[in-house]
């Protein structure tokens, strides 16, 4: 059984810092692309970053870039996102997710079937 388990949220004003941490069990981590999504109140679970099992290659919402940043420790089978200069806009839950095997794509819910509870993140203007 896969397990995710974000942590790291909070309340913070506009500007400031969070890092997220995922950590993973279950499956070996270092083989697994991994994903970051969020989600807003009434709104549609949408893709923050990805970022390949060596790290090697990462992806980014448009709204993020040069802002968050990935990383992973596979090691220690944990996903991070350093979110800096933060907006209110910001403001949602934000989930990590393992893709599905064979998949090729990074953009869609749809192609990560395992996915953690969640963490809040809340940004004040």
């Amino acid at each position: 059984q896969v397990q995710l388990v974000e942590s790291g949220g909070g309340l913070v004003q506009a500007g400031g810092s969070l890092r997220l941490s995922c950590a993973v069990s279950g499956r070996t981590v270092s083989s697994s692309f991994m994903g970051w999504f969020r989600q807003a109140l009434g709104k549609e679970r949408e893709f923050v970053a990805a970022i390949s099992w060596s790290g090697g290659s990462v992806y980014y919402a448009d709204s993020v870039k040069g802002r968050f940043t990935i990383s992973r420790d596979n090691a220690k089978s944990t996903v991070y996102l350093q979110m800096n200069s933060l907006k209110p806009e910001d403001t949602a839950s934000y989930y990590c997710a393992v893709r599905r095997l064979y998949s090729s794509g990074y953009y869609s819910p749809r192609e990560y079937d395992y996915w953690g509870q969640g963490t809040q993140v809340t940004v004040s203007s």
